[in-house]
């Protein structure tokens, strides 16, 4: 029997055409250029300082993101198999607050597409791609999701009946936290619905005023009020389940007559997540476990690696870390619009859950390690290419 050929990828590698750099991106083709728009930022972070439970920051954000493709084949050199190309863009996230101006988030990036390969076997289904995100965060933390790429026809990020977010595999970007190591809380969740009453974090309910010993934006800030609703959407609401913001833009343009099209990206740390079949009102009382569902995410896969500050220690009275990363998953979508009478544009939305884990070392009699939603949602429009 004849030896299989190997097929190596020259060391040397010159730069193709644009045409052909667009091509060998496949799904990936439409990200490049630069995108500008409004998103949502909620995250709930430690506030040791002033010894409450926790500090809730919530911010209306401005995001510029700009992708550029990488030029040449990325070589993978195989030793069970053949070599392997990849091909990517690079990316560079900038998010402001929107009243002030203010920094919030910069990250620079590298999203890649994967072949098929045979050692370790992965094949996508026809028609769709495997894909990689590789983030650089400045909290100290490295990020690798993987996921699959697909094409999509129909309005996205809608509630359908068949699944909560129209095209995208997580049914849930809950805000409500819970405790480390149960499912992700069912959509439909929230602190205010929780029992007992009052809810355990009343940052959560805006019918508690923010004060002491109610750390929440715009408590002890600068920021102007949040508020009483965003495009729409009332404050409660955006701050339940963030991701009803990018539902509310999509729902004007389908009343207005626009269609849609295009690619969803979902990716994620690792290749399973649970989350509550239903919404859950107990779920911090130690109470039975309700029933969940597991969702695969194909080729999930990856990790985070944290900075040993976030991995935390063992000071007095501690148990845990101070804010470890300890999941993501998120979905995009990157969508040309279009309208009879109407030039056509393409629009990306995003929403990104990132839990973050770290103890309360208030209000309870020890400490308790807690899952803590970070969401982070926009809608961006491509400005250039």
């Amino acid at each position: 029997m004849a030896a299989t050929p190997v097929e190596r990828v020259p060391s040397v590698r010159l730069v193709p055409d644009s045409q052909s750099v667009s091509t060998s991106l496949g799904l990936l083709a439409e990200m490049a250029g630069t995108w500008e728009g409004h998103g949502f930022n909620l995250i709930a972070r430690p506030d040791h300082e002033q010894n409450e439970n926790l500090y809730l920051q919530l911010n209306q954000t401005d995001e510029t993101l700009k992708f550029d493709p990488i030029g040449s084949a990325i070589p993978n050199r195989g030793f069970g198999q053949n070599d392997i190309e990849l091909f990517g863009l690079t990316y560079l996230q900038k998010i402001h607050d929107a009243p002030t101006g203010a920094a919030l988030h910069i990250e620079p990036g590298i999203w890649i597409t994967q072949p098929k390969t045979t050692y370790p076997p992965e094949v996508p289904p026809n028609g769709e791609q495997i894909v990689a995100r590789m983030a650089s965060i400045p909290h100290g933390n490295a990020v690798l999701a993987r996921g699959i790429a697909s094409h999509f026809d129909g309005p996205p990020t809608l509630e359908t009946a068949g699944e909560k977010y129209a095209f995208s595999l997580f049914p849930s970007f809950n805000s409500t936290p819970f405790p480390v190591g149960t499912p992700f809380l069912a959509a439909g969740s929230s602190e205010l619905a929780s029992k007992p009453n009052p809810p355990r974090f009343e940052q959560y309910n805006l019918a508690v005023a923010a004060g002491p010993g109610n750390a929440r934006t715009p408590f002890k800030t600068t920021e102007p009020s949040l508020p009483a609703a965003i495009d729409g959407v009332p404050m409660q609401d955006v701050i339940d389940d963030p991701i009803r913001l990018l539902q509310g833009v999509i729902e004007k343009l389908k009343k207005d007559g626009h269609t849609f099209e295009g690619t969803v990206l979902n990716i994620a740390t690792q290749a399973e997540l649970r989350f509550f079949d239903g919404v859950n009102e107990a779920i911090l009382e130690g109470k039975p476990e309700p029933p969940s569902t597991t969702v695969h995410v194909p080729f999930g896969s990856g990790g985070i690696e944290n900075i040993p500050f976030l991995e935390g220690g063992e000071p007095p009275g501690a148990d845990g870390p101070n804010a470890l990363t300890a999941t993501v998953y998120a979905t995009f979508w990157i969508e040309k619009v279009s309208h009879p009478t109407h030039p056509d544009f393409t629009q990306l939305q995003y929403a990104q859950m990132t839990v973050l884990d770290f103890g309360i070392l208030a209000a309870l009699p020890k400490l308790v390690p807690i899952s803590w939603p970070h969401i982070s949602v926009a809608t961006l429009r491509r400005s250039f290419l």
